[in-house]
């Protein structure tokens, strides 16, 4: 069994009358990334800051690098560092002040301090602007600093809530960069993140959090066959081959316009083999084939457009969690 950095069960926190976890389950294993998607307002950072101590949950069963949260949330603290939405650097001083800072407050000796400083600084290419006041610093700049302090600790779990938010094409994938060789050192990455290209280039898993609950989970891949949408379409230039097309798939849906046809599909190979086997039979060759599959914007929408509770249909892969 791999063993598991994070652990949840029956997770549940409340704001009087409103109820923003309702018993969510949460398991992440050693050295992973693990994306927890829904949207504004939908409990993501309200359990990031449970899972890393910030509040306390009103009831359920947890742990962290090994950690019972309600008995051992100082061990927790050490095993852990959090990158929050809003940049903790502080611009009035320079970014290698900054690192050593973390350092101090880490109990670290000067020396030491200084010599992780100057890695983690020379690790994020920073080096060069290190005697620079951090308001002086890119937002890409800052939140790579941002991770750097948190990194001072050498925590082995890190919450990354909201990353990317604000940053440039350029600067968000230099992130995704850093994130992906924090996991190849064996650190375990707790993303949340309103981008879903992001989890889908990321997640090694992804949950999906609406009304408090988790309503599906999974792999990106299992996710995308949780929603309908996927097919296979057929272009032919031939009108003679197109109608003997559309005779030998008489499920597709047709474009006589474009000589088009549409055959749905899960996107898998058994499913496109299928397709293909019957215009072989037929001795039918189409011109131009192209298979779509539903992407993670598809399943957000589906998932959280619906009212809690209901579902978002059934799943193709029945490996797939979801939860009604």
């Amino acid at each position: 069994m791999t063993n598991l950095a994070i652990a949840a069960s029956e997770l549940r926190k409340s704001y009087g009358d409103k109820v923003v976890l309702d018993g969510i389950d949460l398991a992440v294993p050693e050295g992973t990334i693990f994306s927890l998607l829904g949207p504004n307002g939908a409990g993501k950072t309200t359990a990031v800051k449970i899972l890393s101590t910030l509040i306390s949950p009103d009831g359920g069963e947890i742990s962290v690098g090994g950690h019972d949260l309600s008995t051992g949330g100082q061990a927790v603290r050490a095993a852990i560092g959090v990158t929050g939405q809003f940049s903790a650097v502080d611009g009035l001083i320079t970014g290698e002040e900054n690192m050593l800072l973390m350092a101090d407050l880490h109990h670290l000796s000067k020396q030491e301090g200084r010599r992780i400083a100057a890695e983690l600084l020379a690790r994020f290419d920073l080096a060069d602007a290190a005697g620079k006041p951090a308001s002086t610093y890119s937002g890409g700049m800052k939140r790579r600093l941002d991770i750097a302090m948190t990194l001072v600790g050498s925590p082995r779990i890190i919450f990354l809530d909201e990353p990317t938010t604000g940053l440039d094409p350029r600067s968000r994938h230099n992130m995704w960069q850093i994130i992906r060789q924090l996991v190849t050192d064996g650190v375990t990455v707790f993303l949340t993140t309103q981008y879903l290209e992001e989890a889908d280039e990321l997640a090694d898993r992804i949950a999906v959090l609406n009304h408090g609950k988790i309503v599906a989970e999974g792999t990106a891949e299992q996710l995308k066959r949780l929603v309908p949408g996927g097919h296979v379409q057929l272009r032919f230039t031939d009108p003679e081959g197109y109608r003997h097309a559309g005779a030998a798939l008489p499920d597709a849906h047709r474009d006589d316009e474009a000589l088009a046809l549409q055959v749905a599909s899960d996107g898998s190979q058994r499913q496109l083999r299928a397709v293909l086997d019957r215009l072989d039979a037929a001795g039918i060759e189409a011109d131009e084939l192209t298979v779509h599959t539903p992407d993670l914007d598809d399943v957000f929408f589906a998932l959280t457009s619906k009212p809690a509770g209901q579902s978002a249909g059934q799943p193709a892969d029945q490996s797939v969690e979801v939860v009604r």
